[in-house]
């Protein structure tokens, strides 16, 4: 009789070496065409006289240097701001849909099916152009809107998720609504709803490039003056290959401050279980006799 091998779990056993052989096959093939098509593009590029020498000067300049760096302060400017009003708006209008009172809910529901609904850049043409608001508040409202309702959908859903029985054994102890939101439920709720949180807010962050179709010079509109420019034979794919990979590794630190939340919450005596001891015969609950 084979021996149990406890390495082995019943969704996924361990491979043959034949299964292994052929894993190792469809790996040595993904390789080389993850290489090929990496070859082919480059390729293309210096086909196209992409990495000429013309192309790449403009970022020697120090006012290059200056208008990249003052939008991409923009960008993170506008991100920052708008991160913050979308977690307060989703925070208000999640309470809202969770309300006991009807009137209350039914407005909170309106407001976020709407704006969910709502594509995010008619929304800031919308308030930039209607109401003639500036640039940055006018990105800033549209991305708070949008991302705001969004969250509050991931807020309530995540709340909802906690065990039923969670919520009637806090209301049987006493605590009030808010009591209970605030001590048992978000608390229990902010680990299943960090991943969507943080997948939001790389989409809030990756919106604020809408800013330069209304004229902010956020890091996007920088990079389209210097691609436009006819004196470096307009440098497209340059600034594209500059400016991708900032925008890849602010959304790439986003998604490892989530993590080291979540490791830090994971390490938390407040949020680990308590150990509580077994009843013991002869044991009497508080205030018997």
């Amino acid at each position: 009789m084979k021996a149990l091998d406890h390495s082995a779990t019943a969704l996924y056993d361990i491979p043959g070496p034949k299964t292994e052989r052929r894993h190792k096959l469809y790996g040595l093939v993904s390789t080389l065409i993850v290489l090929g098509l990496v070859a082919w593009l480059l390729y293309l590029l210096f086909d196209t006289d992409q990495f000429t020498a013309t192309k790449w000067t403009p970022f020697e300049y120090k006012g290059i240097q200056e208008l990249l760096l003052r939008g991409l302060g923009n960008t993170l400017k506008a991100f920052a701001v708008s991160a913050v009003l979308s977690l307060a708006l989703g925070t208000v209008l999640a309470v809202g849909r969770l309300s006991d009172h009807k009137p209350v809910r039914w407005l909170a529901t309106l407001c976020v099916e709407f704006f969910r609904a709502m594509p995010v850049l008619v929304m800031i043409f919308f308030i930039y152009v209607a109401l003639k608001v500036e640039p940055l508040p006018a990105l800033v409202a549209g991305l708070t809107l949008y991302n705001g309702s969004v969250l509050a959908e991931v807020f309530r859903s995540g709340i909802n998720s906690v065990e039923r029985g969670q919520r009637e054994a806090a209301y049987a102890l006493g605590m009030r609504k808010t009591q209970v939101m605030a001590y048992v439920l978000v608390p229990q709720a902010v680990r299943a709803m960090l991943p969507a949180i943080i997948s939001q807010l790389v989409v809030a962050l990756k919106d604020t490039s809408l800013g330069y179709l209304i004229t902010y010079e956020e890091f996007l509109h920088a990079g389209k003056l210097i691609a436009s420019n006819l004196d470096y034979d307009l440098p497209f794919i340059p600034v594209v290959m500059v400016i991708s990979p900032i925008y890849i590794g602010m959304c790439m630190l986003l998604s490892w401050f989530a993590q080291w939340v979540a490791r830090r919450q994971r390490r938390n005596p407040k949020t680990e279980a308590a150990d509580v001891a077994p009843a013991e015969p002869g044991t009497l609950l508080p205030g018997t006799q």
